[in-house]
């Protein structure tokens, strides 16, 4: 499944590098401890997070993610939105609680990370 796939099943928003949502998704990962994602996500997976800070987009780009879905309804920072269009990091959105977008993507069948 790809990352356009998955935003438009769950109704995301796209925030920043759309250009680049044809990627495939290999898994997800949920966590807002930095340090988790960056030991246990893998490469080509969607990061669920309510975080919205610059650094998530460095941890994406050291781990090769696919995309960021950031819940709750927030919206990245200015300088989160600025370096994913650099780095061609996609953020997406949803008003909806991590547990919830979590659910929704192993209802779509992507696997998690153990």
């Amino acid at each position: 499944m790809t990352l356009k796939e998955i935003a438009n099943e769950l109704a995301l928003a796209v925030r920043t590098a759309s250009d680049k949502l044809d990627v495939g998704v290999t898994g997800g990962y949920a966590s807002d401890l930095l340090s988790r994602v960056m030991a246990k996500a893998q490469k080509g997976n969607i990061w669920v997070t309510l975080q919205s800070h610059p650094n998530i987009v460095a941890v994406a780009v050291l781990l090769d993610l696919a995309g960021i879905v950031v819940t709750e309804g927030r919206e990245p920072e200015p300088d989160t939105v600025k370096r994913a269009n650099e780095e061609g990091v996609p953020i997406l959105t949803t008003p909806h609680s991590t547990f919830t977008i979590v659910g929704k993507l192993a209802q779509l069948g992507v696997p998690g990370v153990d």
